[in-house]
């Protein structure tokens, strides 16, 4: 079984807004080794929509972009692709494929089928899954900035406390720093 692992940009406010965070080299290389070492991706449909609206384009060339984004695009367009969505069936993207059924046994059964892994890719779809006690690891790059405007990671809140224990933590030449977590037990 692979373990589902959360991964997102935040502010130090906690703000998910994805134009908020450093979008240079050094971050599109800290989530292309995340995409390498997983074996699928996990997204909510209106961040799929946000992704399928912009790197496809990237990975074909269509849209110019410099080398360490045409990478990520490039890797991502291969990776499957899993979207959890109760109002879109058709996802052409490709690689793409729509999780249907009950949350919980879906997802359960995709970690189970993913040795590699699962790296999850939308806050409000990760608020769910932990509610569901579903997620597994947190790898956050956390941006040198304050927002002062949502949305924030888990504003929609969860039961009870989450403990985690420290993996690592790497600071970036660009003042953020990738933290990686796991659920303490």
């Amino acid at each position: 079984m692979g373990l589902l692992t959360f991964s997102i940009n935040l502010t130090l406010d906690g703000c998910v807004d994805h134009e908020e965070g450093i979008a240079d080299d050094e971050t599109h290389a800290s989530f292309t080794r995340l995409i390498d070492a997983c074996g699928a991706m996990l997204w909510g449909r209106l961040t799929y929509e946000m992704m399928e609206s912009y790197w496809p384009a990237v990975a074909s060339g269509e849209q110019a972009a410099p080398p360490s984004m045409r990478e990520w695009a490039t890797k991502l367009e291969v990776k499957p692709k899993y979207v959890v969505s109760s109002t879109r069936k058709d996802f052409p993207w490709t690689n793409s494929h729509h999780l249907a059924g009950d949350l919980r046994t879906s997802v359960q059964r995709l970690k189970d089928a993913t040795p590699e892994g699962v790296l999850l890719g939308s806050g409000n779809l990760a608020v769910e899954l932990d509610r569901l006690d579903l997620i597994d690891e947190y790898k956050l790059l956390v941006h040198p900035r304050i927002a002062g405007h949502g949305p924030t990671l888990y504003q929609k809140g969860l039961p009870s406390t989450r403990r985690l224990e420290l993996v690592s933590a790497e600071p970036l030449n660009n003042g953020a720093v990738a933290m990686h977590y796991r659920r303490a037990h």
